[in-house]
């Protein structure tokens, strides 16, 4: 069992992925979904990533996303519930040059087979904001369905948005 994929591979967050993480994380295009409101700095990043522990403690787990080249997004597996076998998932392909390419698509597809196999979870959700048709179709791909859908959820610069609830459950 190995997370990678056919185009890339996940793997821990290590000290020198700050300034990746500084990058993404501060690019005010990616705080909508991520709900982020203020900048993070570089010690903040730094404190984070040393005060990971595991899934168990934190409830969640930041994975970054690597080709051959770079690390180039990060995937995060959050809201970790042991009773119930579920957790949300997220994905960012923070170098933009990199999106549509069928990263994303790998990475949740790696992720799907460690959070069911390794994880032993019976379900995995996303919520995804109405307008991103991108993302809705990505994780259809990836076999989510859809479950319901949250409306006015999201207030954005735009207005009020909705707010789509996928699952994935591992028959």
């Amino acid at each position: 069992m190995k997370l990678q994929g056919e185009k890339c591979f996940l793997r821990a967050v290590e000290p020198h992925d700050v300034e990746w993480l500084f990058k993404w994380e501060n690019n005010t295009e990616n705080w909508v979904v991520s709900g982020t409101k203020i900048p993070f700095s570089k010690h903040q990043l730094l404190g984070y990533i040393q005060g990971i522990r595991d899934i168990y403690t934190d409830k969640q787990l930041r994975l970054i996303i690597c080709t051959d080249i770079k690390p180039v997004g990060t995937l995060d597996l959050y809201d970790y519930d042991p009773a119930h076998r579920r957790a949300g998932l997220g994905v960012l392909i923070g170098d933009e040059s990199q999106r549509r390419k069928g990263i994303a698509k790998d990475a949740i597809l790696a992720s799907i087979d460690y959070a069911f196999k390794i994880l032993l979870l019976h379900q995995l959700y996303v919520t995804i904001p109405g307008y991103n048709k991108t993302s809705i179709e990505l994780f259809k791909g990836c076999g989510f369905k859809h479950c319901g859908i949250r409306k006015d959820w999201m207030l954005t610069e735009d207005g009020w948005h909705d707010e789509h609830l996928f699952q994935l459950i591992n028959e």
